[in-house]
């Protein structure tokens, strides 16, 4: 955010915004134009003179060749502007060390990433990319410009998600971002298999992938984690110049692979898939096998204590449940609710009404989507008992939910028997440390709503 959106400026009379914009854009590709005479007189601020001066040869007194050995880029600097900006700046030019050079190299910085930073100390300006931002943050971090560098965390605590949480959670601890790091984890934890099965998790380190495998509340099937750390390995593989072989692949994950809690995998995944890999020496794949069977068991060095995984919270909207011999009938329409969090939650299912005729079974659709964006939807079946007690449905993958925007909640019953229905349902419900709110959605066709009706719970981790 620039600090002319606080301190709002006047617009120069005549044309002179669209000379602003023409030198602004000149700048960002190094392409300056002669400056008019008297340009000075075009802008009424110090910070758009400052601005025209951005990646601009005129009076520049240093250089800077950016970016490392054949991907280099010369941008022009002016010390006393850099100066300002930054401690590290001010020290290289003004310090009691500083060198009197016309020209630094700096190879360790993406150029497009150096110029964003410039242009936060000459402009008041933040430029933030996805595919640059990481190379940002270390530029702010290394020549000390910590508005930018928190800017740079936000703007990546923003674009969260499971695709590369792993990627950013190595990042955070390399820039020693605790907040970042704990938001990381957050999401690793509750889409652990999302975040596995994504590309990002095989261009994480070994400590990172040490960090992830040892991780108490990973909320995964462990056959899952043993695939993606054998996915990692063949990265790690390649990029070590190995040969893909298993012995190979062993050799890269080392003392890592008996973090991978083998022992506790279903005696399915162990026979079709670990046993079978390869990776496994044969005692040990023996001794596994006796594990699961023998009333003696082996010592093994794999973990053989199980995961806690997360514990999921559970959101009941409604006061009391009642039947009545009409309803609630389903006739493929759908019931539907909306809902809001004030902290980023993942939402893993609905608790659903059963029968209230005796014990019955139900199809259920189920949906959630954000202003008519499907976000995770799932097909499956429930029996209910013919108790007025709620029944667990579960999306493949709980789904991140932003705090403070509306979401709405669906489903799509089919079932021969009328079903409990909430009633006295409530606006707010505080959960934890979360507060939920609902109100109702031009989605729901079968009478659901604020009050009563259908998907009396939210299943949840936060």
């Amino acid at each position: 955010k620039m600090a002319a959106d606080i301190f709002p400026r006047k617009k120069p009379a005549n044309s002179s915004s669209t000379t602003v914009q023409q030198y602004h854009q000149q700048n960002l590709s190094n392409n300056n134009l002669i400056p008019a005479p008297n340009w000075q007189g075009l802008y009424p601020t110090i910070r758009e003179r400052n601005a025209v001066m951005f990646n601009n040869d005129l009076m520049a007194d240093v250089h800077f060749v950016v970016g490392p050995p054949g991907g280099t880029q010369r941008l022009p600097g002016h010390k006393y502007v850099l100066a300002v900006g930054s401690s590290v700046f001010h020290a290289m030019f003004y310090g009691e060390l500083a060198e009197d050079k016309d020209e630094i190299r700096i190879p360790d910085v993406d150029p497009a990433a150096f110029l964003a930073m410039l242009k936060y100390i000459y402009c008041d300006e933040i430029d933030l990319a996805a595919d640059t931002v990481l190379a940002t943050l270390y530029a702010a971090k290394k020549y000390i410009v910590p508005h930018l560098a928190r800017a740079c965390v936000n703007f990546l605590e923003t674009s969260l998600s499971a695709k590369n949480a792993c990627v950013l959670l190595s990042q955070s601890c390399l820039f020693e971002e605790p907040d970042l790091t704990q938001r990381c984890w957050e999401v690793i934890d509750a889409q652990a298999e999302l975040a596995l099965k994504s590309e990002g998790f095989c261009d994480i380190d070994f400590q990172t992938l040490e960090s992830i495998l040892r991780r108490e509340t990973l909320n995964a099937k462990e056959i899952v984690v043993f695939e993606a750390a054998l996915n990692w390995a063949e990265v790690e593989c390649q990029r070590q110049d190995l040969a893909l072989s298993i012995e190979n692949k062993r050799k890269v994950l080392g003392k890592a692979l008996y973090l991978i809690r083998i022992p506790t995998m279903a005696l399915d995944d162990f026979a079709n898939g670990a046993a079978q890999s390869g990776v496994l020496t044969l005692n040990e794949t023996n001794d596994i096998f006796l594990w699961y069977t023998a009333a003696k068991k082996p010592e093994l060095q794999f973990v053989s204590k199980a995961r806690k995984g997360l514990v999921p919270q559970r959101c009941h909207r409604f006061q009391s449940c009642a039947y009545r011999s009409n309803q609630w009938r389903y006739r493929g329409r759908c019931d539907s609710i909306q809902f809001a969090v004030d902290k980023r939650v993942f939402i893993a299912g609905f608790g659903l009404y059963g029968s209230s005729c005796g014990s019955a079974e139900y199809s259920a659709k189920i949906e959630l989507k954000r202003q008519g964006v499907v976000l995770g939807q799932n097909l499956s079946k429930y029996f209910s008992d013919g108790s007025s007690s709620t029944f667990p449905v579960w999306f493949e993958y709980p789904v991140q939910i932003e705090p403070d925007t509306f979401y709405t909640a669906s489903v799509i019953l089919d079932g021969n028997e009328l079903s409990y229905f909430g009633q006295e349902g409530m606006t707010e419900v505080q959960c934890g440390k979360v507060t939920v709110q609902f109100q109702c959605s031009s989605d729901s066709t079968n009478g659901t709503g604020v009050q009563g009706g259908q998907i009396p719970e939210l299943i949840f981790y936060a």
